[in-house]
């Protein structure tokens, strides 16, 4: 399974015939290839072509004097194989500016729905055109709403691109991005998984909480957040249709216990986050009025809605402010 796009840095001497020869050549001979010039005017000092592939892959490619960039969802050619990769953050900035325009406009012909979400698009664009994960990707965001039941399309990509828009995750741009899947089928359980961690990022950051995600530590385990000196794991509970448990409330707490017996179990006191946003509404009310247990303590159970809403409980002595961020509905 390919990872998400990423640059090429090449430090041998390219002209206009060596591009043809060993990397447009070869990609034809594979899977039909077209090369033109690129959409937008290449960085100074740069030139640059575009391969478009007969199956839907597409490599970008510029070079100068000195280096050269390859950015491509396509099998990469032998003569780049031992070259070294860079993300669009670590990149020349003109490089990296000349690639993003060329992929947000590759996007927009594509799947126009998506790339007018222009927060959202940069954030995944490294997942949106990777290798394996470009069509999983955006279906899941254009058939299942972005993991949220019962909701349009519109709403869902509006509720992330707002969250995204604040700039809150982009130190952490390709950790994130990179969990929503590089592979070729919608794993829609992982998918929403994944975005329970935005969510619980949204969460943390309405309190006032600075973070850090994917925290590794020295067990072996990666947690999903460090708020100062506490840590956070994230877990997201499917519906009842999905497992084979009876009750919402079963699934909650089976979901609890498999994170007790992993990650929680070696270091108890880290808080435990339920994102319930997978629960339609009927499953939440009665998770709500039950209040279950998760088996572990301190425990935020919470449930999100693209309209912003955010209800929930709080079990245990908790040492973070998100309390009030629940609307915590009568009993």
């Amino acid at each position: 399974m390919a990872g998400p796009i990423r640059f090429r840095r090449s430090s041998e001497r390219w002209n206009a015939g060596r591009v043809h020869d060993a990397l447009y050549q070869p990609l034809d001979a594979k899977f039909g290839a077209t090369t033109a010039d690129p959409w937008y005017r290449p960085p100074d000092g740069y030139e640059a072509r575009r391969i478009a592939m007969d199956n839907g892959d597409l490599a970008l490619f510029c070079w100068s004097d000195d280096d050269a960039y390859w950015l491509g969802n396509t099998e990469t050619p032998k003569t780049l194989w031992r070259t070294n990769k860079c993300s669009f953050e670590e990149a020349p900035h003109g490089v990296a500016r000349w690639g993003k325009r060329e992929l947000l406009a590759q996007l927009e012909q594509e799947d126009p729905w998506l790339a007018e979400y222009d927060h959202l698009a940069w954030f995944f664009l490294p997942v949106f055109f990777s290798k394996d994960g470009r069509e999983s990707t955006r279906a899941f965001f254009r058939d299942h709403a972005g993991g949220f039941p019962d909701a349009d399309r519109e709403a869902a990509l509006s509720f992330y691109e707002e969250l995204l828009s604040t700039g809150l995750l982009d130190d952490h741009r390709y950790t994130m991005a990179s969990k929503l899947g590089t592979s070729d089928g919608v794993d829609l359980t992982r998918m929403q998984a994944t975005m329970g961690e935005f969510n619980a990022a949204k969460l943390l950051a309405d309190a006032g909480h600075d973070f850090e995600p994917e925290v590794e530590l020295g067990s072996g385990h990666a947690l999903d957040f460090q708020v100062d000196d506490i840590l956070v794991e994230v877990t997201r509970p499917q519906p009842t249709n999905r497992r084979k448990i009876d009750s919402p409330i079963h699934a909650v707490k089976a979901s609890g216990d498999a994170k007790t017996r992993d990650q929680i179990a070696i270091h108890g006191n880290a808080a435990l986050f339920v994102d319930c946003s997978s629960f339609p509404d009927d499953d939440w009310r009665r998770i709500l009025g039950e209040r279950p247990d998760v088996g572990h303590e301190p425990a935020v159970v919470f449930r999100m809605r693209p309209d912003g809403t955010t209800e929930g409980y709080v079990k245990g002595t908790l040492h973070l402010d998100v309390a009030g961020e629940l609307e915590l509905p009568a009993r």
